[in-house]
């Protein structure tokens, strides 16, 4: 009995010895695989420095207050989802501008299937100032701007309709919705413009540091983000970026790329994976051997955007040329469907931007001859403003044909009558008249009613008041100007054409009633406002002022005329 208690007693001691012995492996295995993945990362992002001499560089001690913790920074690290591999698929991404006239989730619930229906796999979000900043940052968001629970339904959304979610923040260039206001002023590169950040004043790293992860902490599902970079206007003209190009006698393009350096270093730095693109209109002007220099090439993907109908391919293929020795394994293109034929622009010209896609069509086939450079996806941009400042162009329902063309242009190599009979269908069309820019039949997409309503504003609203105003031979021999500012009218006169200027007055507000209540739907009261005051105000408040004075003076019944 006592040798099988002794005998037990020894079997437990080395099970027990055996579970530490595992235990202690299974430490050292992880603490190794830590080490490799620190080298990978370290390999990875060398060129920018270890990770002391970026912080040091980066983020001045005297201006950590504007960034997030450190702390903060390394729970979002740790929080970062992995992004998917989705190298192997040729995105397509629809771009939702949304520093104007941006839609309630309620639209974008219905207009997500849609996408995925016509042949979208992404959306490339520009949230600008209707995203949920916090904090410090505050102050950049819109009064209607999404909640966090409205991000986060639009990344459900978007999984469950397959759509990868790319959100665009603005890094250099069209920062006007940041500098327009005046705790920002002084990071301006041209004090009296609001449009470009000074890349010299250690605060606009930081600034940037804090937007980039705040959005990128609620988009921890995508696999990129997009950081603008496009168009920076004025870029060199300010005395910090003279006094620097004079001191390192450099020129704008090695300024340019500094700060993009210094933008993609926090992001490969803090959010390994996360892949990074970047507008390319800047990288245009810049000489391969800057390009290579820069060693941007590791960590970024141009986007190469054009939006004019008919382009030549080999305008492109010198830009991919340039971009394959500059060190870029992978492209995007940029084409565009809406919001590119003018500021104010309230109708979309079907013809024009199938046109683009065509000619974009061209350039892909001249791609693999330009291996190893890949084309990894598409963006089809939808302008809603030129910039924060400027005027709507045309509202999203009223391009729904124009993106479900544009789509399906790209999907079958053409727009082919494949494609053709897929818009009809998907839309609930008759047929789509191109060169008119028009479609027949009542139509079944997301927003359809102000589709029909637009056109009639667009067609027929300024054409009728104004054949009322200035062809009505009464009007203009009786009912003048110069009638109306003295109170002066003979009612018999005015009676020959009051019943038809009060008939068109009274079917026009009915009209505008009903679209003002589509756009409610749709739409937050400040674009409600913006639309109506910019496409309809200009010339409907011409015949209200009209019936105003019409009711006023025939009151009067034929008095003396005012002095």
């Amino acid at each position: 009995m006592a040798f099988q208690r002794s005998h037990r007693l020894n079997l437990l001691r080395l099970v027990v010895l055996l579970l530490v012995a595992l235990a202690g492996i299974k430490f050292l295995f992880r603490d190794s695989l830590t080490l490799e993945l620190h080298k990978h990362v370290s390999k990875d992002s060398g060129f920018w420095g270890d990770t002391g001499d970026v912080v040091q560089d980066v983020i001045p001690q005297s201006q950590q207050v504007l960034e997030a913790p450190a702390a903060k920074i390394m729970t979002l690290k740790q929080k970062q989802q992995v992004p998917r591999d989705v190298s192997a698929t040729q995105m397509r991404l629809v771009h939702l501008d949304l520093k104007g006239a941006a839609p309630r989730v309620s639209y974008l619930e219905q207009v997500f299937p849609l996408l995925s229906q016509l042949g979208a796999n992404g959306v490339l979000i520009e949230y600008e100032d209707m995203f949920p900043f916090k904090g410090e940052l505050e102050i950049l968001r819109s009064p209607y701007a999404y909640s966090e629970e409205d991000i986060e339904r639009i990344q459900q959304l978007a999984e469950q309709h397959k759509l990868e979610v790319v959100p665009l923040v603005q890094t250099f260039g069209h920062v006007e919705f940041i500098l327009k206001h005046e705790k920002y002023q002084h990071l301006r590169e041209v004090e009296r413009f609001p449009n470009s950040f000074n890349p010299h004043v250690p605060d606009t790293l930081a600034l940037l540091k804090s937007v980039l992860s705040q959005v990128i902490e609620k988009h921890r599902r995508s696999s990129w983000i997009h950081i603008g970079a496009d168009e920076v206007f004025h870029l060199g003209e300010g005395m910090d970026s003279k006094n620097w190009m004079s001191q390192h006698k450099g020129d704008v393009g090695t300024m340019y790329l500094r700060h993009i350096k210094e933008v993609l270093g926090f992001l490969t730095a803090q959010y390994w994976g996360l892949r990074v693109l970047m507008w390319d209109d800047m990288l245009r002007k810049i000489s391969v051997g800057a390009l290579r220099e820069s060693g941007i090439a590791k960590h970024v993907s141009p986007v190469l955007w054009f939006y004019a109908p008919d382009f030549e391919a080999e305008q492109i293929v010198q830009f991919l040329t340039k971009y394959v020795e500059s060190g870029f394994e992978a492209v995007w293109f940029a084409s565009a469907f809406k919001g590119t034929t003018g500021p104010a622009q309230a109708w979309t010209p079907l013809s024009y931007h199938l046109k683009n896609h065509l000619s974009w069509l061209k350039v892909m086939q001249a791609v693999p001859r330009l291996a190893p450079l890949r084309l990894q996806g598409v963006v089809l941009t939808g302008w809603q403003r030129y910039d924060h400042y400027s005027v709507l162009c045309e509202l999203l329902p009223v391009s729904i044909p124009s993106l479900a063309i544009c789509l399906q242009t790209l999907v079958n190599g053409g727009f082919t009558e494949e494609a053709k009979r897929k818009v009809l269908d998907v839309l609930g069309l008759d047929s789509v008249q191109l060169e008119q820019s028009t479609c027949e039949g009542r139509g079944a997409f997301p927003g359809v009613e102000i589709y029909h309503m637009v056109e009639q504003v667009n067609g027929h609203l300024k054409e009728s008041i104004l054949k009322v105003l200035e062809e009505e031979s009464a009007i203009k021999g009786w009912f003048s100007p110069y009638h109306r500012k003295r109170q002066f009218g003979n009612p018999r006169n005015m009676e020959s054409f009051g019943s038809k200027v009060l008939k068109l007055h009274e079917d026009w507000e009915s009209f505008v009633r009903d679209l003002r209540a589509q756009l409610d739907r749709i739409y937050f009261p400040d674009t409600v406002e913006e639309w109506l005051e910019e496409n309809v105000n200009p010339y409907l408040d011409q015949l209200r002022d009209l019936v105003r004075d019409y009711r006023a003076i025939i009151r009067l019944k034929g008095r003396p005329k005012a002095t």
